[in-house]
């Protein structure tokens, strides 16, 4: 059974009934009517932690889907997904291709620099002062691009920015 017809809960219920309203009113392939199935269907998995069958279905979208910007939002959830999951690495891999095909997606500079600041928190426990640095200053440069493109959000960051002195002062 489609997962779309299992939803349970009334905002899983309420985006199923509006994407499949948009999907009936604005023209669209069958293509890209398919890889929104599934990407929806990867979101509800997702919001449910149902994370291996997200992950096949984010796929599956990804194959089919063409649009630049599109491709963009899956692949960041591919890597929430693997972020999730403890798998920096990969999850760093979905959030850079997702940068190359929409440069505008805060959320995936602010996880970049959450996973930088991260790798330099456990350089510091390990002592490694110089690879510390470099990895908070990684961080910062992302937080920063983040923060540019969306300014009311990432307080945290800005916070700690100002905290470490790596900006003068609040956006």
């Amino acid at each position: 059974m489609p997962r779309n017809q299992r939803n349970e809960n009334f905002i899983d219920q309420t985006f199923t009934l509006i994407a499949e309203t948009i999907l009936k009113i604005f023209p669209t392939s069958r293509r890209e009517k398919k890889a929104f199935s599934y990407y929806r269907d990867g979101m509800s998995a997702h919001s449910a932690g149902e994370y291996a069958e997200a992950l096949q279905n984010y796929y599956e979208a990804l194959r089919l889907e063409i649009d630049a910007y599109d491709r963009s939002y899956i692949l960041y959830n591919i890597g929430l997904i693997h972020s999730k999951n403890g798998e920096h690495g990969r999850s760093l891999e979905y959030y850079y291709q997702a940068l190359e095909r929409n440069p505008s997606l805060p959320q995936a500079l602010n996880n970049i620099a959450v996973i930088y600041h991260h790798r330099g928190l456990q350089a510091l426990e390990n002592g490694s002062l110089e690879i510390s640095k470099i990895l908070f200053d990684k961080a910062a440069d992302y937080w920063k691009e983040a923060i540019r493109l969306a300014p009311t959000n990432y307080i945290a960051a800005q916070n700690w920015l100002m905290r470490t002195k790596r900006i003068d002062s609040p956006f």
